[in-house]
């Protein structure tokens, strides 16, 4: 049978529940899984329920559970469910930075901004939605706004400066506008599109 754990904060487990199970209802009754979880170690098992059933969907309930693991409402997180195109992506800071608990602060200050501001900043130019939680930078969105925010929190992660990131966001939005709209030309000229 497959299966597939994982950890998450213990903190998180009421929201992975829902009201009423609603969460966990949801994702278990969209992909044909079910998650058993322990609410007092934050361990999710992720089971197929059906023996020959597509082992791909516990990769996807995975990365659901993940984010809303890693701060993600279970809205945003259901955008994994919606979209095939959408991945998860997490950076642990303490990777990068080490242990330090007044370095990681910083740098998720850095991150977040005054009100918030920078992070949705970052939502506006890549498209991606970001969620900074515990010592983990999220990021959920297709493969390139997952590239363009990835590339604009290591950039704050490595000390650039605010304005030096938002240009660099805005270049990047227009590169993927072009790039968007010269697809969407492309498969207009096909035969079919007149």
């Amino acid at each position: 049978m497959a299966q597939s754990f994982v950890r998450i904060p213990r903190e998180r487990i009421g929201v992975l529940i829902g009201v009423n199970g609603s969460v966990k209802e949801h994702i278990e009754n969209r992909l044909g899984v079910k998650l058993e979880i322990d609410s007092e170690t934050g361990d999710v098992t992720i089971t197929l329920k059906e023996r020959n059933g597509d082992p791909t969907l516990i990769f996807r309930a995975k990365d659901v559970v993940m984010a809303i693991g890693r701060g993600f409402s279970p809205e945003r997180a259901f955008k994994l469910l919606e979209n095939e195109d959408y991945m998860l992506e997490i950076i642990d800071l303490r990777d990068i930075l080490g242990k330090s608990e007044a370095e990681l602060r910083r740098v998720k200050g850095r991150i977040i901004g005054r009100d918030g501001r920078t992070r949705e900043i970052i939502e506006e130019m890549s498209g991606a939605m970001v969620s900074v939680y515990g010592h983990t930078v999220a990021i959920i969105g297709d493969v390139d706004q997952v590239g363009v925010a990835r590339e604009a929190v290591n950039l704050l992660i490595g000390g650039s400066a605010h304005s030096t990131v938002y240009k660099f966001l805005q270049r990047k939005r227009q590169e993927l506008k072009r790039r968007r709209l010269e697809l969407w030309e492309g498969s207009s000229l096909l035969p079919g599109h007149e």
